[in-house]
């Protein structure tokens, strides 16, 4: 039985054996993982008798999945390449209605039979829609749900997850300063999180806000590049969206190349001290970023996580 007092064990899951959970968080993301079969340490401590009692640490991502029957309803490209699929799954009301912030997660099923994936919610939080999407990219192991069939039947957990916390951190004034200036940073399949919080309105951008937005979006090629034609909407609501491709086709591609975090670097914050993040992606991005805008001003309380 595991310990739900205990809370959530952040560990390294890129190249484990885990794999299969790797849309919980962005491919290869290495900040938010602990297996959902707990893990018992045991350690000895005598006691006044002389007998020895064992200590049982337990560990996992905190409550066990309460499953509810769901479908998948559509299953599309997210990008030319292929390498990510974007899938709509229809959940219960009351699954939908436990969805409050941007950044949760639920885990995905075929049946019993089949271990779970971690799935971060690409969707924005809606009551009203009993319907979850998600930004899947394709690895060994989980083709099961990437090539899955629409119409298909599959069991989707409660909705777990602490989620970016914007109200507390972003909104209010605990750091004595406004956030005027939102920044976004996603590689990969980290995308689906960051999307959720950029079509939810919680972050509060937009032609009748002073707060200004950009994206950070990684990708290796124009082809991997996800939601293109959302771009000119994000546009619109206020976020500038800024790809960044660390292997172009440099004959054709004219935007930002290398990495998220060098072409952070070479545009600088501004007010760092009236910014704040949201983060998802690889453990060497996520890294870097915090450290630059850390470095730079921003409060390390405003640079959010979706763990």
């Amino acid at each position: 039985m595991v310990n739900r007092s205990v809370s959530h064990l952040c560990i390294l899951v890129a190249g484990s054996a885990f794999a299969s959970t790797q849309a919980f968080v962005p491919s290869n993301r290495a900040v938010a993982f602990a297996p959902t079969v707990s893990h018992v340490f045991k350690t000895k401590k005598p006691k006044a008798d002389g007998r020895h009692c064992r200590h049982v640490v337990f560990m996992g991502w905190g409550p066990d999945p309460i499953w509810s029957p769901s479908k998948v309803t559509t299953n599309s490209k997210a990008c030319e390449s292929g390498n990510s699929v974007t899938l709509n799954v229809s959940v219960q009301p009351e699954t939908a209605s436990e969805y409050k912030l941007p950044g949760q997660y639920v885990q995905v099923r075929l049946d019993d039979s089949t271990k779970p994936l971690f799935l971060a919610i690409a969707s924005a939080p809606d009551a009203e829609n009993a319907s979850f999407e998600f930004l899947v990219k394709k690895t060994e192991g989980n083709d099961w749900l990437t090539s899955i069939a629409p119409g298909t039947a599959v069991e989707v957990s409660q909705v777990l997850g602490n989620g970016y916390s914007i109200a507390e951190n972003i909104d209010s004034l605990k750091y004595d300063f406004p956030t005027q200036n939102i920044l976004l940073f996603a590689a990969g399949s980290g995308l689906a999180p960051i999307k959720a919080a950029l079509e939810s309105g919680q972050l509060k951008v937009g032609s009748d806000s002073s707060r200004q937005a950009r994206l950070y979006y990684g990708e290796r090629t124009a082809e991997d590049l996800c939601y293109v034609d959302k771009y000119s909407e994000w546009e619109a609501a206020g976020f500038e969206v800024v790809p960044v491709l660390s292997q172009p086709d440099e004959s054709v591609w004219k935007g930002r190349t290398g990495y998220i975090q060098t072409a952070l670097e070479e545009d600088g914050v501004d007010i760092p001290r009236n910014s704040g993040a949201l983060l998802c992606g690889m453990k060497g991005m996520t890294e870097a970023v915090k450290d630059f805008l850390t470095k730079a001003g921003v409060f390390e309380g405003r640079v959010l996580f979706n763990f």
